[in-house]
């Protein structure tokens, strides 16, 4: 059948560096060319799997469905971390046309009978009538067998055809859905600024803010200045802003976004997502889609998770709110008794708090973070942990002249992946950040290492006309955040892409990238590259003390903030009834024994809440603080035989990032660790209990 010369059945054509995909020569209408050829062909992939005359195997039939649709596969990674991470009106129409398409396809795979037959047989044949054979297996094999199976019944393929079909349906929606959520949330982002022509409203900005604000503007082609409601604008603005009455409109205008009286409203968007969520898990035999989802967690269900939150609460609440008395009465000695203290004021007190009592803040920090030097400290830590480096590649074609390419090599020299980054925000990308990939690692099926492709995607501090970009400690934990979970990636040798790399519990998933945040305040660490911007002095060991000194400042407040989104994500996805209640009284309901501070009527959380309602994270939020009590138990291997040591470094390589999802974390976290983890080294290190 002909077709678009660009790509064959197997993927997109490309001499470039590592088979690096061709961004430089494909078209949207290639995109659109290649998706539904891609659809054609595994269709005919999938009919001779399943008119195989021969008895179904492991070989026959879950080995062969793991290795279809190789080209649509590759077209859909680069599309949709395309519409991510840059996008536009046309690519947003196609990304709208194709989904249901898309997802149609995945369901008619699916749930076709033949297909949940022949899967069955298979399990069945291993766990039941020859169970010697299951114990023949391989572990990654055994994995692979039981994801297989175990995947086709949670997504209802055993279920009558009436189920299946009302299942289709919540599927098609559900992709229409988290389209119309992410996009609406980036056009309201993008739709505010804030425009300063009174130099006076800049008052207690540092300068890097005001030479921001200054180049936005100048790329708008208006004199003055302007803040937006990106993150590396929004958050200096309401860290050192003077100007109350402009903290509050930025403020309100971010906490409202996607709430008001326009067709970029999210709130009726949020209650269909969370009702068919409810719909899909129980037409599949559960009470609620949070039974559904930790089906498949460490924490396997909902009062494991309650647990660790209320632990938590009872943790840090009474830090959190004496902090927040302190912050109170600090404001009220700045400014009169008779001071109130807002949402809107409250980054730009606890900075003022944070330099009386340690004498540091942000900016104070910035000139040591040069992005350059902090992407040399990054790779370098990789590089003096595992003994991985990293090569610049500008053979590498980009999807756009800000992102770089660079070859990454293991320490015996061999190429190990190709690493993507992407900085700066762009009116086409999301805000936050996040690691994904172009290409998964596997063994394909002459048993060659597919290395992967990982793209790391940021919104940091751009650079200006007259300074290079320096970031604050918060981006540069970023960084090392996001940095981790390319390594999960990275340093992946499994079979099959189904289990590589991050493909694994979603509250297992943040422990590597998490882990490395850890390093962002030890002085072993800094001193390989915090030097001044401009003098090439050293961050001074006082600078860093007192970075070691305010660590935990606020730590309280900064939990309850993460427990209380946990909280929020529980409330929506253990419901057992459609939810008909407004969403922002629901919403102060369920978060209230996390809040410590009123809600501003008008606001709301829910409907820019990407993570639960179009991120994957739904019933999985408390991941995060799971996820952070496994990353401080690790860290103190680390500390207890040395930052960089190499030995414990390549054990947990070994055994956790290169396994990925072949055996249960727990098992993987263990033989690390030796021990399974408790909170106990994450309240040591919040300073909430005592040190050893």
């Amino acid at each position: 059948m002909p077709h678009n010369s660009k790509f064959t059945d197997k993927g997109f054509k490309s001499n470039n560096p590592h088979g690096t995909f061709p961004f430089d020569q494909v078209t949207l209408k290639d995109y659109k060319a290649a998706m539904k050829r891609g659809m054609e062909v595994e269709k005919e992939e999938m009919e001779r799997l399943l008119s195989n005359p021969e008895a179904p195997t492991f070989e026959n039939t879950i080995v062969a469905l793991e290795r279809t649709g190789d080209l649509l596969g590759q077209v859909s990674d680069i599309f949709f971390n395309l519409t991510s991470a840059e996008t536009n009106d046309k690519m947003d129409a196609l990304e709208e046309e194709m989904s249901p398409i898309l997802s149609d396809h995945a369901t008619n795979i699916c749930f076709d009978p033949r297909l949940f037959e022949r899967v069955k047989a298979v399990y069945d044949l291993y766990h039941t009538t020859k169970p010697e054979l299951y114990e023949a297996l391989g572990i990654e094999d055994r994995r692979l067998l039981d994801d297989t199976y175990e995947g086709l019944v949670r997504s209802g393929a055993g279920l009558n055809e009436q189920k299946k079909a009302r299942l289709k349906e919540i599927s098609n929606e559900m992709s229409l859905l988290d389209i119309q959520f992410s996009q609406n949330k980036l056009k309201e982002i993008n739709a505010f600024s804030l425009h300063i022509t009174d130099e006076h409203d800049l008052e207690g900005l540092p300068e890097s803010a005001i030479d921001a604000a200054r180049q936005a503007a100048k790329d708008k082609g208006k004199e003055g200045w302007i803040i937006t409601l990106k993150a590396p604008s929004m958050s200096p603005f309401m860290t050192y802003s003077s100007r109350r009455a402009l903290r509050r409109k930025v403020w309100t205008a971010y906490n409202t976004i996607c709430t008001h009286k326009n067709k970029r409203n999210n709130t009726e968007v949020v209650r269909k997502i969370v009702n068919l969520c409810q719909e899909e898990a129980q037409l599949t035999g559960y009470k609620c889609y949070a039974d559904f989802v930790l089906e498949e967690r460490m924490a396997k269900n909902q009062e494991t998770v309650y647990r660790l939150l209320h632990q938590l609460i009872d943790a840090y609440k009474p830090t959190a709110e004496k902090e927040l008395e302190e912050l109170r009465k600090f404001a009220c000695e700045m400014e009169g008794k008779n001071f109130k203290l807002e949402p809107w004021d409250i980054g730009y007190y606890s900075n003022k708090l944070q330099e009386k009592l340690y004498n540091i803040n942000s900016e104070m920090l910035r000139p040591y973070f040069e992005l350059s030097k902090v992407k040399e400290g990054v790779f370098g830590l990789a590089t003096r942990l595992y003994g991985i480096t990293f090569k610049p590649n500008k053979d590498i074609p980009v999807y756009h002249p800000e992102v770089e390419a660079f070859d990454v090599f293991d320490k015996d020299g061999t190429y190990l992946a190709v690493l993507y980054c992407d900085f700066h925000p762009r009116d086409g990308k999301k805000s936050g950040a996040w690691m994904t990939t172009f290409q998964g690692q596997y063994e394909d099926a002459d048993g060659t290492d597919i290395r992967p492709h990982v793209l790391l995607v940021m919104n940091f501090t751009r650079p200006t006309d007259t300074r290079p970009s320096l970031l604050t400690l918060g981006e540069v934990e970023t960084f090392l955040h996001e940095f981790g979970h390319s390594l999960h990636e990275m340093f992946s040798r499994c079979r099959y892409c189904e289990l590589s790399g991050t493909n694994v519990y979603w509250d297992f998933v943040e422990l590597p990238s998490q882990l490395m945040e850890n390093f962002s305040i030890e002085k072993e660490f800094l001193a390989t590259f915090a030097r001044h911007y401009q003098t090439g002095e050293p961050m001074p060991d006082e600078l860093i003390s007192r970075i070691v000194e305010s660590r935990n400042f606020h730590v309280g407040m900064g939990c309850l903030r993460q427990v209380s989104f946990g909280l929020l994500d529980m409330a929506y996805y253990t419901l057992t009834e459609p939810l008909t209640q407004d969403i922002m009284e629901f919403e102060r309901e369920a978060w209230k024994e996390a809040i410590i501070t009123p809600t501003r009527p008008g606001t709301c959380m829910s409907v820019q809440f990407s993570h639960i309602m179009a991120g994957g994270y739904a019933a999985g939020y408390y991941s995060y603080k799971w996820a952070e009590a496994l990353d401080a138990d690790a860290f103190e291997v680390f500390r207890q035989h040395g930052l960089f040591d190499r030995e414990t470094a390549e054990r947990f390589r070994t055994e956790v990032l290169s396994r990925g999802a072949t055996e249960h974390p727990m098992t993987l976290y263990k033989r690390f660790r030796g021990q399974e983890p408790t909170i106990d080294a994450l309240l040591r290190r919040n300073g909430i209990k005592p040190t050893k």
